[in-house]
Formats: structure tokens, sequence, C-alpha cells
């Protein structure tokens, strides 16, 4: 007998992990200020204190979540 493969299209989807956050960081790039937070307009209001204390007016924004990937059809691996 012989062996085939098969390939076919299978619909994918990224889901947030349920266990975590998204965490909301914001970073000054004239000097090392920063600011973390699960709260992204708390880090938007700081970013904004920051710039009217040190005329500092450029910031570095990055938001991080963790994710999976589900097949569809499939329930999510964490639940």
């Amino acid at each position: 007998m012989s062996r085939r493969t098969v390939i076919r299209p299978v619909t994918h989807r990224m889901v947030q992990h349920p266990d975590t956050d998204v965490t909301y960081e914001g970073l000054c790039l004239s000097c090392e200020w920063s600011s973390k937070s699960t709260d992204g307009e708390k880090v938007n209001v700081e970013c904004l204190r920051h710039a009217g204390r040190s005329n500092h007016r450029g910031f570095r924004r990055v938001v991080t979540g963790f994710a999976f990937v589900v097949r569809d059809g499939e329930e999510d691996p964490v639940r």
C-alpha cells in the first residue's frame, strides 16, 4: 500500500488567552521614563502628564496580549 499526503485548507483563529490581561506601555523617546498598566487610558494620561512636565513629545506605545491558535470547530484549549 502506498501512502498519500492530503493537504486541505483548515480555518484557524486567534483567541485571547483567558487567564491573562492585555498590557499597555508608554515609553518616552527622549528619556528613560515609562508607564505600564492593564488600563490603556491610564497610560495615555500618564504620557500626557510626562509630556506636560518635560516637554518630551514622542512616545512609543506597546500593547501586549497573549493568544493562541484554535482550529474552527475546536474548543479553546485552555477552557
